[in-house]
């Protein structure tokens, strides 16, 4: 089977090669010394690693072939500007760009309006990662962004779940090979239809707290498990789990 089910037109995408860690410090000393022909080795010799990045948004809702191409944006960026005083493998240094770069194509892309607001802390985000990453090689911790920008965990959870690309209520949420299971399933009254299971679950939605909801979208939304959001907001598992079941329940309340 193949490692890489992306399909790109016009590309072969298991035959493309990679670069040895050691081969790749000496194209970089080439293009660096002005070596146009080293530049497009490093890039070819990484295209695999655009796919396995944008292999995660191969579920039928995105172009890949944009994807692809908006990813060796990144790529090339990350070409372009990384140094070997940096002490830090290539691609450690190029995913933060290509994703970020993917990311936001998507979100600019995005169907849905988001504010603003949340969108520039977004936007703020993701650069902050990237620079920190840049210089100490690691990604930095939820509470290191929240100081830097001056913004709340809760805004920082937000912010980000603004960049994935939303789901409909009616996409299956859950499927051990039987009938799937739906979110509008786990809250919804039977005896009513789908247009009005939707305008109730809308309704209910908006008078349960934000964190509740925000939580309710992570999980059945976004597709995230406890355990993310758990890291996104800076609380426990168990807290997590709270939420969610008292968020069901007022939901389901507020439906009756």
């Amino acid at each position: 089977m193949a490692k890489y089910k992306v399909e790109i037109p016009g590309i072969d995408t298991n035959s493309l090669k990679v670069i040895k860690n050691s081969d790749m410090v000496k194209l970089f000393k080439k293009y660096q010394k002005g070596d146009k022909l080293a530049k497009e080795e490093i890039i070819n010799g990484n295209l695999k690693l655009v796919l396995s990045i944008i292999n995660k948004y191969n579920n039928g809702k995105h172009d890949m072939n944009d994807l692809f191409q908006i990813g060796c944006v990144g790529l090339i960026k990350a070409v372009d500007n990384f140094s070997l005083e940096y002490n830090v493998q290539f691609s450690t240094y190029a995913v933060p760009l290509i994703l970020g770069e993917v990311k936001r194509f998507i979100r600019d892309s995005s169907v849905v309006r988001i504010s603003r607001s949340i969108r520039d802390n977004a936007y703020n985000i993701l650069k902050f990662r990237d620079e920190y990453v840049y210089k100490n090689g690691v990604e930095p911790s939820n509470k290191q962004i929240c100081a830097h920008l001056k913004i709340s965990e809760y805004e920082l959870a937000s912010s980000l779940e603004s960049l994935v690309s939303p789901m409909s209520i009616y996409d299956p949420i859950y499927n051990d090979g039987g009938d799937p299971i739906y979110l509008i399933d786990q809250i919804a009254d039977k005896n009513n239809d789908g247009a009005d299971d939707a305008i109730n679950l809308n309704n209910a939605i908006s008078k349960i707290s934000d964190r509740e909801a925000g939580v309710l979208y992570s999980r059945y939304i976004y597709g995230k498990t406890q355990m993310e959001i758990a890291n996104d907001l800076g609380v426990s598992q168990a807290q997590v789990s709270r939420i969610e079941k008292n968020a069901i329940k007022n939901l389901k309340r507020l439906m009756k």
